[in-house]
């Protein structure tokens, strides 16, 4: 593994948790990261096996090592969440909140949730909610394999570029289209299924993969501006739109990118931002001692569990709030109490339901990294 990646996964989880828990408005954009973070990470590996293996073992061993990794925690929670809300309306708990979770897994059993994310009957749930992330990069795991062995390795950056270009274009697609209304089940604002759809996010990924091949000039230059600015033109564009800022943490930036027309053109911005760190930290070494730091290593190892578990989590937490706590005391409590309970129940599963299975992806789909 290289140096500094747990350490960012960490970052990125830690950041969705600080959104999820009202502590941290720009936190949200953990997901962008995790975005570019697998263009990157899954691009490199899968060029690496088409420079060593045969077709037929290139796709085979991809996705079995795809299943092995992802399945065996992703339907554990499904099944758990599906029989602990039966269970649970049976004696009538919850019944409307719970009943959302019963309607609605099916949509995540088969990767689409993201879909219903985006369509105007969607009905909220505490427990299912933040898988629609997992669906986009699920549906980028089918169809970027298939590119990637394609598409001779000369015109890999033609691939690349055209994908960081079809990400905005996309964007003003589902606009557009939600304009003409042909599209009436889009969800409104039009911000969410640009948000959930999975159209939109090309150039994050494309974006992570151009740097397995090709680099950034001047790249620590590049994030210091690129960290000044970001947040600059944030806060410039939602002032021109709204008279006003919203909440300082969001950095001029709330979540689904509502203003100024941002759900077009600040993902890519953002997505850009993320791909310079990402290459500061593999190639410049920068920040590696920080993020190699043994607690950010651990969290990053643990990190897809970390995800998984921590929105239920902090629900469940939130539940002091019906006992009569106030909304000052409850929040410290939610936070800590779902912080800590994340990581025990997260580090339980990987060693007990994770780690086998990483362990028989190495057994019966090995291949030269």
């Amino acid at each position: 593994m290289i140096p500094g990646l747990d350490g960012l996964r960490a970052i990125a989880f830690l950041m969705i948790f600080g959104f999820h828990t009202g502590v941290l408005p720009f936190g949200w954009m953990g997901v962008q990261m995790f975005f570019v973070f697998s263009g990157y990470l899954i691009t490199g590996i899968l060029l690496r096996m088409k420079a060593n293996l045969p077709a037929g073992e290139y796709f085979l061993k991809f996705y079995i090592r795809r299943i092995f990794r992802i399945f065996p925690l992703y339907y554990f929670y499904l099944l758990l969440i599906f029989t602990a809300s039966t269970l649970l309306i049976s004696i009538q708990y919850k019944p409307k909140l719970l009943g959302a979770v019963v309607d609605q897994i099916g949509y995540a059993v088969l990767y689409v949730y993201n879909f219903y994310s985006a369509h105007q009957g969607f009905n909220s749930s505490r427990l299912l909610d933040h898988l629609w992330s997992l669906s986009v990069e699920e549906q980028f795991y089918i169809f970027w394999p298939l590119l990637i062995f394609f598409v001779n390795e000369k015109h890999l950056k033609k691939l690349f570029l055209a994908g960081i270009i079809a990400g905005p274009l996309f964007r003003l697609a589902i606009l557009l289209i939600y304009q003409s209304g042909y599209a009436e089940a889009f969800r409104d604002p039009v911000s969410m299924p640009v948000y959930t759809l999975p159209f939109g996010h090309v150039d994050a990924f494309a974006l992570g993969a151009y740097i397995t091949r090709f680099s950034i000039p001047n790249a620590r230059k590049q994030l210091v501006y690129l960290s000044l600015a970001v947040p600059l033109l944030g806060f410039a564009t939602q002032f021109a739109v709204n008279g006003g800022f919203g909440p300082f943490l969001a950095l001029g930036y709330e979540v689904t990118l509502p203003d100024a027309y941002q759900y077009l053109w600040a993902y890519t911005l953002l997505n850009y931002w993320f791909v310079v760190l990402i290459y500061c930290v593999v190639h410049e070494k920068l920040f590696v001692r920080f993020l190699e730091w043994a607690p950010l290593r651990y969290l990053g190892k643990i990190s897809y569990g970390l995800y998984i578990y921590h929105f239920p989590l902090i629900w469940i937490v939130g539940l002091i709030r019906e006992y009569g706590v106030s909304e000052e005391s409850a929040r410290p409590i939610i936070v800590s109490g779902s912080f800590v309970a994340t990581i025990i129940v997260a580090s339980l599963s990987y060693y007990i339901l994770e780690k086998p299975f990483l362990k028989l992806k190495d057994k019966y789909a090995p291949y030269l990294d």
